[in-house]
């Protein structure tokens, strides 16, 4: 009887270790399963990232492209053409790249042809007013410029792109799901598999503890137990260092790709503010050429309001910061503008006086167009016999800043009293300084006229340095 219960204790000891052993395997093979499921679903996220920038590339290309073409009509500058060279050479191979990233997909190969017909034919258009410009024949190129507007290209082109993105951004979506799925199932397998090895153990211990005949072969049991655990440590553990080295690529490719879009916000703060300086230098043209007074003032008046606009753009592309410039450099930048672009040396003693401050763009741009108006209004009222001094500063007082704008001209009366003025520049002051919440107001106690603004410190910082 005793010989029967002993053999079917010992029957259950080894029912429990195999059915122990099989779980072991189980999950392990389990496990190894989610982590290349996991793996695999992570190489697509990549992929589908991939392929949307690469979309995007196509595009910046296109846009060069378009934007050399149309730099070129206005200015034929031989750099325009060479831009444009460029950037069309650069085109079809970026959709070659695109069609091979995206081959696994048929949605994604009739986008891709469509995406190629109206790239080439795009391009086909780009060259054939280049070929005018080329020959010089401005009027027959301004002329398809006109016609090609709005362009049936460019909207299949982007629609086209759409389509591709949209496309992406489902398959990120899907494949996004399937790893978390994956992810959650190996957390499950993981808590269940733990779960039940404790539970086995502890029948196991139970039964062997019930016999001291059996002490000997229970010790051997748990030893045998703890390397198979030591050994499902030392797996996990290298399944942990894997995990790590992808969180790390996936990180080294983020940065990457911050880096990228960095680069990208440059390259249009410094094609916005080429562009905008090429308006500038032709409103400066026109009103060099102009016979009547009040156009001249006019577009020179816009042609400074372009600049302000345009230095702020410029200063972003060279700073170290894409949220922020320096208050004083782009100060002093916007007044050698002005002196540059004015008649004579009426502009001669125009001077300035700032400290270092960082301010984000759009205010930066309201500050700019409220001193570019004021600085005007001095030139054009303050000194009808000549030129005279005039001094723009900007500092804090208290918990706000000030900006002031001084000459020792004729006085705001006498401005008032002049026929010429139209109150135009007023009403552009009113509106940037109700962007920035400033006061304005004359300064009574000084001489000439002395324009004082002051509006709080929110979005601006005082730099360490001068």
């Amino acid at each position: 009887m005793e010989d029967s219960a002993q053999r079917r204790r010992t029957f259950w000891q080894i029912a429990l270790l195999s059915a122990g052993f099989a779980i072991l395997i189980a999950i392990g093979a389990m496990a190894l399963y989610l982590v290349n499921v996991a793996r695999t679903e992570a190489t697509w996220v990549v992929h589908t990232i991939e392929a949307e920038n690469q979309v995007s590339r196509v595009l910046l290309e296109i846009r060069r492209a378009e934007s050399a073409a149309r730099g070129l009509l206005l200015t034929q500058n031989p750099q325009f053409l060479a831009e444009y060279d460029r950037a069309a050479a650069e085109v079809l191979p970026a959709i070659d790249t695109l069609a091979s990233l995206t081959a696994d997909n048929p949605i994604q190969v009739r986008n891709v042809a469509e995406f190629r017909d109206a790239g080439a034919m795009r391009l086909q258009e780009l060259q054939a007013y280049v070929d005018l410009i080329k020959r010089n024949d401005l009027t027959a190129a301004t002329a398809t410029v006109r016609q090609s507007l709005p362009s049936e290209t460019v909207n299949r082109i982007r629609d086209a792109s759409a389509a591709m993105l949209k496309e992406e951004d489902r398959l990120h979506a899907q494949r996004s799901a399937v790893a978390d799925r994956s992810r959650a199932l190996f957390a499950i397998l993981t808590i269940s598999g733990a779960t039940l090895i404790v539970l086995l153990g502890g029948l196991s211990i139970f039964l062997v503890r019930r016999t001291s005949r059996e002490r000997d072969n229970a010790s051997q049991q748990l030893r045998d137990t703890n390397v198979n655990l030591e050994a499902m440590v030392d797996a996990r553990t290298a399944d942990l260092r894997e995990a790590n080295e992808g969180i790390r690529i996936a990180r080294d490719r983020y940065a990457a790709l911050a880096a990228e879009r960095e680069m990208l916000l440059r390259e249009v703060n410094h094609r916005v503010g080429n562009s905008l300086q090429i308006i500038a230098s032709l409103l400066h043209l026109q009103a060099a050429n102009s016979t009547e007074d009040d156009v001249k003032a006019a577009l020179t008046n816009a042609m400074g309001r372009v600049a302000a606009v345009a230095q702020v753009h410029r200063r972003l592309y060279t700073s170290h910061d894409l949220k922020s410039v320096m208050l004083n450099q782009y100060l002093e930048a916007l007044l050698e503008d002005l002196r540059r672009s004015a008649e004579g040396n009426r502009m001669s003693r125009l001077t300035l006086t700032s400290e270092a401050i960082e301010i984000d763009p759009d205010r930066a741009v309201a500050i700019g167009i409220i001193v570019n108006e004021l600085v005007m209004n001095a030139v054009k009222y303050a000194y009808p016999d000549g030129a005279g001094p005039i001094h723009v500063e900007i500092g804090t007082e208290r918990e706000q800043f000030v900006l002031a704008i001084s000459d020792q001209g004729v006085g705001l009366d006498q401005v008032h009293q002049d026929p010429r003025s139209t109150g135009m520049g007023q009403r552009i002051v009113g509106a940037m300084a109700g962007k920035l919440g400033a006061t304005v107001a004359p300064d009574p106690c000084r001489q000439g006229t002395r324009i004082v603004l002051r509006f709080p410190r929110t979005g601006l910082a005082v730099a360490t340095g001068k």
